[in-house]
């Protein structure tokens, strides 16, 4: 009777924990309006809740702006600040007019500081004006595909039609990474400008003091907005970028939203990059061909959906000779659990050319030697 009953408390043990594994992915009680996880790497959204719903999105508006200023700017061009960069409302890293500082110390006071003034003097030095600097940072999200972004201003006070989804901002911040520089500054605990007054910039995203493996992010707050928070953390070779909206609680939704996210889910190479497909040999050719894959796939996967990966290879209709090294042959599609999530190119790895006469006449010789 003893063992019975051990073995009925082992089961309820067993089955309480893996209800509470899968509980977490329904519901961690967070306090937004609006999040996502994303990886960042893949793409994947790994866990989300109204990820498409256009809001407010407060000072991570400044994620786009800085990007815009990198790509379109150089760190050590010196900016001299007008009028009109001056005395902006909220947050400021108190600009005085015909200053003249680095694009990058004002790149530091807009993400570190989250100045206002700085956002302005950034827009009105990249763009000209801010008019021709908002319609960069618009052009930039439909490039990336943040189809639900829509910016009026670069610093994300109110302003009627200026708005983002918790997708779009991941998606942002997921490009705004490729570049590093972005990355250097997001992921800066503090920085000193070369200016004689209010120099020391301290990050206000505590991600990177509070949680192991943080490694970037912005702060955002209006009225309006609430709360808002876009931050990454890396682990176990993935970085995760999880953006909560209008959150009362937002920096604890963010290390619950990046705690499931390591626990659940691990990277995995799905296929290398020029890993081989296929060896085809092609009547009239002179040797094999050898099919690759273009890019690599390194995908986050749960232990379960490891199982469920397949590979589905299409080739051309025809594959006529001559073939160069790095001819797209076909498409090779990747599907999870029966939903397609990868399309990649398949390529030549190597040349191959028709025979020519001699060749024939070889081949010929040979057939008559055997």
């Amino acid at each position: 009777m003893i063992i019975l009953n051990k073995k009925i408390t082992i089961l309820i043990l067993v089955i309480i924990l893996f209800v509470n594994s899968y509980a977490t992915a329904e519901d961690l009680d967070l306090s937004g309006s609006s999040y996502v996880l994303m990886d960042e790497i893949s793409g994947r959204v790994l866990l989300e809740k109204n990820a498409h719903t256009r809001l407010p999105m407060a000072s991570t508006t400044k994620i786009m702006t800085a990007l815009i200023a990198i790509e379109n700017g150089n760190l050590d061009e010196k900016v001299i600040i007008d009028e009109d960069s001056i005395n902006v409302e909220g947050s400021s890293i108190y600009l005085k007019s015909d200053e003249v500082l680095k694009l990058e110390d004002l790149l530091y006071g807009l993400m570190l500081r989250s100045g206002n003034d700085s956002a302005v003097a950034i827009s009105k030095h990249i763009g000209e004006n801010e008019e021709k600097f908002i319609k960069m940072m618009n052009d930039k999200a439909k490039s990336i595909n943040a189809k639900n972004t829509s910016f009026r201003n670069p610093h994300g006070l109110s302003q009627e039609e200026h708005y983002s989804t918790s997708y779009d901002l991941a998606l942002i911040t997921r490009n705004a990474l490729a570049n590093k520089n972005f990355q250097n500054i997001f992921s800066s605990k503090s920085y000193t400008a070369k200016r004689e007054k209010n120099n020391y910039f301290v990050n206000k995203n505590k991600t990177l003091w509070e949680y192991e493996g943080g490694d970037g992010g912005k702060t955002g707050y209006t009225m309006e907005a609430g709360r808002c928070l876009v931050s990454s953390a890396t682990k176990n070779s993935m970085r995760l970028i999880a953006v909560s909206l209008n959150a009362r609680d937002w920096f604890n939704d963010n290390y619950k939203l990046f705690d499931y996210g390591f626990e659940n889910f691990k990277p995995y190479f799905v296929y290398n990059k020029n890993q081989l497909v296929k060896q085809i040999e092609l009547p009239n050719s002179k040797k094999d061909l050898y099919i690759v894959t273009e890019d690599e796939l390194f995908y986050p996967l749960t232990l379960e959906e490891k199982e469920k990966i397949q590979l589905k290879i299409n080739l051309n209709d025809k594959l006529d000779l001559p073939i160069s090294q790095g001819d797209k042959l076909g498409i090779l599609e990747v599907f999870l659990d029966g939903i397609l999530i990868r399309k990649e190119n398949l390529v030549a790895k190597n040349n191959v050319k028709k025979k020519s006469i001699l060749d024939k006449m070889i081949d010929k010789l040979d057939i008559m030697d055997n």
